[in-house]
């Protein structure tokens, strides 16, 4: 505790430049990671492995490793920053997207079904000129 009161305005300024990064990462992030799902993203009957991107095997497992974590610190900074000034909700969704795990397609399709997540991603992807996403099925 004494560390956190003699440290205050370092943490501080720390927490706030983490915030502002987070905020411009969304930012520039979202919109090119948006437009890089095809249009029938949401009503595949399975999500395809990006994974196998090349041939060889230990890079697939560094490049998995290396996007799982900074999935992590996404959520996790996504977290500090829904108690602080800055992006929480739209950083710790995006370190969510980046992580893999159990049950994450179906999860995304649910977001995708709420009312304004797809007329949102439809914007960004007409402002970039991409065809509109289709809406997932039910």
């Amino acid at each position: 505790m004494e560390f956190l009161q003699s440290h205050w305005e370092a943490i501080l300024l720390w927490v706030s430049a983490a915030s502002l990064l987070a905020l411009v990462g969304t930012l520039i992030t979202l919109p090119w990671a948006v437009t890089l799902l095809p249009a029938d993203y949401f009503n595949r009957p399975r999500r395809q492995a990006w994974h196998r991107i090349t041939p060889y095997p230990l890079l697939n497992l560094v490049l998995i490793v290396l996007k799982n974590c900074l999935g992590l610190a996404l959520a996790l900074l996504g977290v500090v920053l829904l108690f602080t000034p800055g992006q929480g909700l739209l950083t710790l969704l995006a370190g969510v997207a980046l992580m893999n795990f159990p049950g994450k397609y179906r999860l995304e399709r649910h977001i995708a079904q709420r009312t304004g997540v797809l007329k949102g991603i439809n914007w960004l992807r007409e402002r970039r000129g991409y065809p509109p996403m289709e809406a997932p099925r039910r």
